[in-house]
């Protein structure tokens, strides 16, 4: 069920389903050139309704404020539709822009997928 796909500037994402949830993971920076591709990829995602939507950034070191726009975005199309929205895997260096900017206060954050998959 694995589906990567590549666009702008490296960028690759894969979309796939682990037990019931739709699991999206990007591969590289999310920034100006990189973000319309992953919104893309997650309104796509949306139109499915998934009862939980897991984001797994443990593969991106870089993101920009385009970037956590499509994530808010992407919480905003979840809330309406009824999909819990998790993200998991951090790397630090994101993890301090959402903490600068209290989306750690907002989004639903946890440490790992095993701990986004869990009921």
């Amino acid at each position: 069920m694995a589906d990567p796909k590549k666009g702008q500037d490296s960028i690759q994402i894969r979309a796939e389903t682990v037990d019931g949830a739709t699991v999206v993971s990007p591969v590289g920076d999310v920034d100006l050139t990189a973000s319309p591709v992953l919104r893309n990829e997650l309104k796509r995602v949306h139109t499915s309704k998934p009862p939980r939507l897991v984001i797994d950034l443990s593969q991106v070191p870089y993101m920009d404020s385009s970037g956590v726009a499509t994530l808010v975005e992407a919480m905003q199309i979840s809330r309406k539709n009824g999909t819990k929205l998790v993200l998991c895997s951090m790397q630090p260096r994101v993890k301090s822009i959402f903490e600068i900017a209290r989306l750690d206060t907002v989004f639903t954050i946890v440490a790992d997928k095993p701990a986004a998959l869990a009921k």
